[in-house]
């Protein structure tokens, strides 16, 4: 992804910070399919719509809810392993959908799910250009530090293993004129 599609792309996702306004429908309709616990049903899902903030910045993506009960999660991009894109009839219906960030100690409470918003695909994208980015600059920034760490007149990784190499040959020989005794 070449450096302006990817500051228009970030430009585009950092400006989500709520959920998209058809999220509260989905939610009354997933509450009038419960039919007797509709009422508390919906209002857990209408203070969870009005409380909901999502917040990507250059460490990773942060989400939060909840009034009594509030729930933050953050997750950096070195840590993100895979991310899925979710549409259900009635989410596809209102146009939105869901990215669900998969870690790597899984687990209950390890992924995070940016749920309700138009801009999915986007935001995949986005994320897997900052996964790779920051898995490239790690690699590149372990080269960079093992240069450096190198002290000066030190030999290099193939000087090193020709060295390794000459002395165990030395030692096989040596051990061949012994008659292979030790």
């Amino acid at each position: 992804m070449d450096d302006t599609r990817f500051a228009e792309l970030e430009t585009r996702v950092q400006a989500i910070t709520r959920p998209a306004p058809p999220l509260l429908t989905y939610f009354f309709l997933i509450a009038l399919v419960s039919n007797v616990a509709f009422p508390f049903l919906m209002l857990f899902l209408y203070f969870r719509y009005h409380t909901l903030r999502y917040r990507f910045d250059e460490d990773g993506v942060s989400m939060g809810y909840g009034i009594l009960f509030r729930r933050e999660m953050h997750l950096t991009y070195a840590r993100m392993q895979d991310i899925h894109l979710s549409q259900n009839l009635f989410e596809r219906w209102l146009g939105i959908g869901s990215v669900r960030v998969q870690t790597a100690g899984g687990g209950e409470g390890g992924d995070l799910e940016i749920v309700g918003v138009r801009e999915f695909e986007a935001i995949r994208d986005y994320l897997y250009a900052r996964m790779r980015g920051v898995r490239e600059g790690r690699a590149a920034h372990a080269g960079a530090a093992a240069k450096v760490a190198a002290p000066a007149g030190a030999l290099s990784t193939d000087q090193t293993l020709a060295a390794i190499r000459d002395e165990l040959r030395a030692a096989a020989r040596a051990l061949e004129a012994r008659g292979g005794q030790p």
